[in-house]
């Protein structure tokens, strides 16, 4: 007979990642957390635990979230306790983390909901099925009975702490020190040592979802892990390198497959039976924003996983701005989107191929292979060619900027695919300065004709666990863009000091500029010159943006060097 094996309170995790936010150094944080997922008793309370700890209430990959925002949690909070705004208001400013302010404020409890009654402690497994229901609720009625689901999980919980992670986790705001790597070292500490660091390390890059790592690692699987379709994987990079010369001394002059560096949106095609989807960088699921792609890709008669970018592009006309493409992305109606925004899907390499993955075998081979896989359906291979010498690689980027895509990507034929790396395979060369990835922290009203509009962004890279402010810019964005980018901003701030708005990180940008100074204004110790905004950046989170360390990289490698005034 089976042994049964109560469910863990979710107070036990809550109490946890406390003591995790309190801890001061990165070995403590994991050590603690290692030792709560080695008293979980079940593979669904280890996945679940890693996943909230990382401030995630779906996996990774799942078509669907939450989406239960910032007015929707105040509004509970309001139902279930009485407190007014102006309290809620005051609290909040001081704090600046809602779920401090309900932490502050769920003792005062008096309204039951529709689903109480429940007489066991709330447990992890509890709150993993709510989520699953809220995540599920569709249509009329739904924006209701996510409310009363969360409501439920607050009046349940038997403390403040329950209340405030239960909130962290709907926000994705854990800030406690604990970034997604280090969830993946505490699943390494409890139960991968016999497997190594760097073995869990490949298994997480090839699961995408800390949750599913935690899973197959309490269950004993990490050395079988292999990548499968329907379950995104993380996207291999290229290292951005400067000039054509560097790109051919750094590889020996050996010979390299040259592709066109595509200015869209990286996507992942995975088709198993007669079902495809398509997942963006983020592993989130963006396939009823192409059916193009999905309808392309079913003529394959093989299960298949692919790598490839999606472009704007119209016949006659060649690619379209990037922007264009963002569009997809956020609208319902897609047959209006596949006017204004017509698509190519250029595919550059193949992961897996009925029932074996592939990634391993040399790129030579694997690009053999897709050639023979696109043929009869729309899906175009990447435009390349081979090259060795600076002089080779030089003229076809030229090529490739003359017909408006961004540069080259330079391939080691014998090379494999690493998900999640970047490194010695793959380089990039674009303008002579590339452009950076970074997120806005803050926001201010405009002048002149954006009076009375947010339109003065202040921007960050990542430094280490932080962020610190590079720049600020407000041009490159049509007032469409604009007058969509202040509804984001109102719902992510955090707090107002006269007219500059803090902003919670979620928004990035891709930022173009003429160089990189010194400059004392900015916490980073440099700012851009003629900052502007390329694009806004759907497909990626604010853990994907550039770092500090490659600012510093850009401003050692320019020729001229200055100090900003």
């Amino acid at each position: 007979m089976a042994r049964y094996t109560k469910p863990t309170p979710f107070r036990e995790l809550a109490e946890t990642l406390e003591k995790v936010r309190l801890a001061k150094g990165k070995n403590e944080k994991v050590s603690i957390l290692a030792g709560l997922f080695s008293r979980l008793g079940s593979e669904d309370e280890v996945e679940y635990a890693a996943r909230f700890a990382a401030g995630r209430a779906t996996r990774k990959g799942s078509a669907e979230e939450t989406q239960v925002g910032y007015s929707a949690l105040v509004g509970v909070l309001r139902d279930l306790t009485g407190v007014t705004q102006e309290e809620l208001s005051s609290s909040y400013l001081r704090h600046g983390d809602l779920s401090e302010s309900v932490a502050e404020f769920i003792g005062r409890r008096r309204e039951a909901t529709l689903f109480d009654g429940a007489e066991d402690a709330l447990s992890i497994l509890d709150v993993a099925s709510t989520f699953e229901r809220i995540t599920g609720a569709q249509g009329k009625g739904s924006t209701a009975l996510k409310k009363e689901l969360v409501k439920s999980l607050l009046h349940r919980g038997e403390g403040e702490l329950e209340a405030k992670y239960v909130v962290k986790i709907l926000s994705r705001e854990m800030r406690i020190g604990l970034v997604e790597g280090l969830v993946e070292e505490a699943v390494a500490e409890a139960f991968g040592k016999d497997l190594g660091r760097e073995r869990v390390k490949e298994a997480y890059l090839m699961l995408g979802d800390v949750g599913l790592l935690a899973r197959e690692a309490k269950g004993g699987r990490l050395a079988d892990v292999r990548i499968e379709p329907m379950r995104p994987t993380n996207f291999m990079l290229a290292e951005p390198m400067a000039s054509a010369e560097e790109i051919s001394s750094y590889f020996e002059g050996r010979e390299l497959f040259a592709e066109y560096k595509y200015d869209g949106v990286r996507a992942q095609v995975h088709k198993l039976g007669g079902e495809v989807k398509v997942f963006s960088r983020r592993l989130e699921e963006m396939t009823k924003s192409f059916p193009e792609v999905v309808e392309a890709a079913s003529r394959i008669p093989h299960d298949v996983v692919l790598d490839g970018e999606i472009v704007a592009f119209r016949e006659g006309e060649g690619p379209l701005p990037f922007q264009l493409i963002q569009r997809r992305l956020r609208r319902a109606d897609v047959e209006e989107s596949k006017r204004i925004a017509p698509i190519r899907c250029y595919c550059f390499d193949i992961l897996y191929l009925d029932g074996s993955p592939v990634h391993r075998e040399a790129f030579r081979a694997r690009r053999a292979l897709l050639w023979g896989l696109l043929k009869g359906t729309s899906l175009r291979g990447a435009d390349s060619k081979t090259v060795r010498e600076a002089g080779e690689i030089g003229a076809f980027f030229r090529e490739s900027r003359n017909l408006g895509y961004e540069g080259l990507v330079l391939k080691d034929p014998e090379s494999p695919y690493t998900p999640g790396r970047r490194g010695r395979y793959w380089a990039k060369l674009k303008e002579e300065l590339d452009t950076l990835d970074v997120v806005i922290v803050a926001a201010e009203f405009g002048h002149g004709k954006r009076a009375g509009k947010i339109s003065d962004y202040t921007f960050a890279v990542r430094d280490g666990d932080g962020l610190k402010v590079i720049g600020k810019a407000y041009s490159g964005l049509t007032d469409k863009e604009i007058d969509d980018m202040m509804v984001r901003i109102k719902r992510l701030t955090v707090g107002v000091v006269g007219f500059r708005m803090a902003v919670r990180p979620e928004i990035v940008l891709e930022v173009a500029f003429d160089s990189v100074q010194r400059s004392e204004r900015h916490d980073s110790g440099y700012a851009l010159r003629f900052p502007r905004i390329k694009a806004i950046r759907e497909d990626k989170r604010a853990s994907d943006i550039d770092t500090l360390g490659r600012v510093e990289e850009i401003y050692e490698g320019q020729k001229v060097k200055a100090d900003a005034g």
